[in-house]
């Protein structure tokens, strides 16, 4: 019994299929004027800032409360259950605001900077999210005086750089 060929079983199966065949080109759909809308309001740099402040905020809100409920208080053996529950609502309250509040200013200065660096280049690469980066962690750090600001504008865009080139955005 004679072994049979995959590829002469499938060219005998399908009629009219030819050796070469020429593969399938798919049309292009026009965006409707919703989606270009939807896109244009996105582009917007004070959009792209305010939705990055709030989601940064509410990222730093949810990481305040986890590490907020890490607290342990200093003298918890002499604390009552009920001393050590409102000791530790207060820490997560008060981690939880600091954090949503440091993290929604990070969100918008490095989303305004990315944008306006972006918009201003008109380039869409991996210069901008070192600028934006370097700006940032700069202005965070400035408190602590221009040594601090420097070594945070460093810190900040190298961090940017490696999380770009973890998720590959700009190839």
């Amino acid at each position: 019994m004679a072994a049979s060929n995959p590829e002469n079983d499938l060219k005998t199966q399908v009629p009219g299929s030819n050796e070469a065949e020429q593969p399938q080109i798919q049309a292009i759909r026009m965006p409707s004027m919703e989606e270009i809308r939807a896109q244009e309001v996105w582009n917007n740099c004070a959009v792209r800032s305010v939705a990055s402040g709030v989601m940064g905020g509410g990222l730093g809100f949810m990481m305040g409360i986890f590490l907020g409920a890490l607290d342990n208080p200093i003298m918890q053996e002499q604390m009552s259950g009920r001393q050590q529950l409102i000791y530790n609502l207060k820490q997560m309250g008060t981690r939880s605001w600091s954090s949503a509040k440091t993290f929604a200013v990070m969100g918008v200065v490095f989303s305004a900077v990315e944008c306006v660096v972006e918009k201003a280049r008109a380039k869409h690469d991996t210069t901008n999210t070192v600028v934006a980066g370097c700006v940032t962690g700069g202005t965070m750090s400035a408190k602590a005086g221009p040594k601090a600001a420097c070594v945070g504008c460093v810190g900040f865009a190298a961090f940017s750089v490696a999380i770009e080139k973890f998720f590959d955005r700009h190839t």
